[in-house]
């Protein structure tokens, strides 16, 4: 598989990652789920996170898998993970699902079985989740709340709210510093949803519970996705809540799959890169704190292997190799962090009509950066390129270099491609294809040592 551009421009080098990228990624957030139902071992790709930039990850507390006497908890198992990610300098996001079985009407342990109902598995649900949160909090600040209980039969989002105000409810009783995440929503008609959701806090008066709000977005193009955050954070900014929206889950698998989202397409690890990058790259880009999902392949048990990960798994969790998608996340947080500002309006570019364009400054030394891609369909096989003109306004990249945050190859923008004029910068037949580009000042980045 090649991961080389026809540029038809001069190579100079390979992006070296930045090494203290997972210090200034708060923007990132890394899928380690499904360990609660045993679908994945930790120990087996733990090695593999901190290379890529991210420092919190998302774990399943696993209720069922705690809790599997009355009143019996046993957080070991859980109790290796948290320790293990932090003494590799990660965070840990703890979701408390799902149901336990062990209780009548406790719902089952599995997605999309439902909110314990009766009284007593209610007051089991409460008692798990304070211990959970005195068991952690010395080591645990962030917290989200069911994973995508949309997909319950039956449910409205008055029911979601009212589950999630009780759930925060005791969180804040037993850690009141706790950074909630709430609601976690996935249907394709989140936003009314949403705006149900909201409704019932703002008529609660508890919508300062909650830190962020967590959206799950699938669309064979990725940035159909990153358009549901965008409609997301208008919302917010309609209903004037100070909370913030996250993307809490969105990922490709790397081959056709019968099952799971993005089923029934004829996917590889190429356009898997490529879709991740335009999903992760355009959240960022529109201030939409982001998830990666999944860190590996998982073996859903009943169902079949979901292979969105960035690590190639078989069905006995063993990690077989990491994918091109690796890579390819490990440059993305190298390239886009903490230390950038968008700069609204600083750029555009013309190749299609949907192609896609932001600017970027660092903090520290206004050093700006363009990142640019096409937008108009699902990603292709083929690294091939076509031209684009990109237009800056208001500053102009020195030694300008194209970056490919695919394969992290760095390319030498000819000086006689680029013209300034009334204050704006053009940048003539600049690459540009399916997956996203970077124009670049030359101090942007470090080339690796060996080349």
């Amino acid at each position: 598989m090649s991961q080389t551009l026809s540029t038809g421009l001069k190579r100079i080098g390979t992006l070296a990652p930045d090494a203290n990228a997972i210090s200034k990624g708060s923007c990132w957030m890394l899928g380690c789920e499904t360990l609660d139902r045993d679908f994945a071992d930790f120990q087996q790709y733990k090695k593999y996170i901190p290379a890529l930039g991210i420092p919190l990850i998302r774990l399943q507390a696993g209720w069922a898998k705690t809790e599997k006497t009355p009143g019996v908890y046993d957080f070991a198992w859980l109790d290796r993970i948290v320790d293990d990610a932090m003494g590799l300098g990660l965070h840990c996001l703890l979701e408390t699902d799902y149901g336990n079985p062990i209780y009548e009407g406790g719902g089952g342990y599995d997605l999309g079985s439902g909110f314990p109902k009766s009284e007593i598995a209610l007051k089991a649900w409460d008692a798990w989740v304070a211990a959970l949160v005195e068991h952690f909090k010395d080591r645990v600040q962030d917290w989200s709340i069911w994973n995508e209980p949309d997909w319950q039969q039956g449910i409205i989002p008055q029911d979601i709210a009212h589950f999630n105000i009780r759930t925060a409810a005791v969180i804040r009783q037993h850690q009141p510093d706790a950074r909630i995440a709430g609601l976690s929503l996935s249907r394709p008609d989140q936003l009314g949803w949403f705006e149900w959701s909201l409704k019932t806090l703002r008529e609660t008066d508890t919508e300062d519970w909650f830190d962020s709000y967590i959206y799950h977005s699938y669309h064979y193009n990725p940035d159909d996705g990153t358009e549901d955050g965008v409609r997301l954070k208008l919302l917010m900014k309609r209903f004037g809540f100070k909370g913030r929206i996250r993307q809490g889950e969105s990922g490709c698998p790397s081959e056709a799959t019968e099952k799971f989202a993005l089923n029934g397409y004829p996917w590889s690890e190429l356009t898997q890169a490529k879709w991740d990058l335009r999903r992760y790259i355009g959240d960022f880009c529109d201030g939409v704190p982001s998830n990666v999902f999944t860190i590996c392949d998982f073996n859903h048990i009943g169902r079949q292997i979901n292979r969105k990960g960035l690590l190639m798994a078989d069905e006995n969790h063993q990690v077989i190799r990491p994918k091109l998608v690796y890579w390819a996340i490990r440059n993305m947080t190298t390239l886009f962090n903490d230390g950038l500002e968008i700069l609204p309006g600083g750029c555009t570019a013309r190749y299609v009509n949907r192609t896609q364009a932001f600017a970027m400054e660092r903090k520290t030394d206004q050093a700006r950066q363009v990142v640019y891609w096409d937008r108009s369909g699902i990603p292709g096989e083929g690294n091939f390129t076509g031209h684009a003109d990109v237009v800056t306004f208001g500053f102009h990249l020195k030694a300008c270099v194209v970056i490919d945050p695919l394969s992290g190859a760095v390319y030498e923008f000819p000086k006689e491609q680029i013209c300034e004029c009334a204050g704006r910068t053009l940048y003539l037949d600049a690459p540009c294809g399916d997956s996203p580009l970077v124009l670049a000042d030359r101090a942007m980045i470090e080339l690796a040592k060996d080349e």
